[in-house]
């Protein structure tokens, strides 16, 4: 489908996956969610989005209400905490999920290593074993991804109610955990 990308620059355009002649329906649906998740930005190059490219996005975002029930499972030991302090570990716990050691975890939020040490302590007392067992660390990863895909989906929905024509492009690029620091000021 990368033949489509040429043809369609500069146009707002998504392109469903291939599917069977019977499920284009499908197909149709999903790319028109993924074109309801672009935003637009004037003065950009747009480009065509392509739902093979997002389609783990597609699938935590297809209902708002898993995330939100896998959220008030797997994240209880954040609830006593404030907001602030509960979105520093959310964003600290998923870096160091997708990055790994306290350096890497560093880099991508813009913070000291030391910092993110001392945050990986607070996440070790709040979830203790959970967080050396693969299958709660896979659970607290899907969540935290759905949660961070859900509120960018949530800021690009705010935007297109403002503007009273739905302007998108094909940049669409998830919300990265050190975008997700910067954009809360952590």
């Amino acid at each position: 489908m990368a033949w489509l990308e040429s043809p369609l620059r500069g146009r707002l355009a998504a392109v469903g996956h291939e599917v069977p002649l019977a499920d284009t329906a499908s197909s149709l649906r999903w790319a028109l969610r993924l074109l309801s998740l672009t935003t637009a930005h004037q003065g950009q190059d747009i480009r065509p989005v392509f739902v093979n490219d997002h389609l783990s996005t597609l699938t935590l975002l297809q209902d708002e209400t898993l995330p939100e029930a896998l959220a008030a499972q797997w994240l209880k030991p954040l609830a006593d905490l404030t907001p602030r302090q509960s979105e520093r570990l959310e964003v600290t716990l998923l870096a160091w999920l997708e990055h790994g050691g306290a350096p890497e975890v560093a880099k991508a939020l813009s913070v000291h290593p030391q910092t993110v040490r001392y945050r990986m302590r607070q996440l070790e007392k709040l979830f203790g074993s959970q967080l050396r067992d693969p299958r709660a660390r896979f659970e607290l990863e899907v969540t935290l991804r759905s949660r961070r895909l859900l509120a960018q989906a949530r800021i690009v929905d705010s935007r297109q109610v403002r503007h009273s024509s739905r302007f998108m492009t094909a940049n669409f690029t998830p919300v990265t955990a050190r975008k997700v620091a910067r954009i809360n000021g952590l």
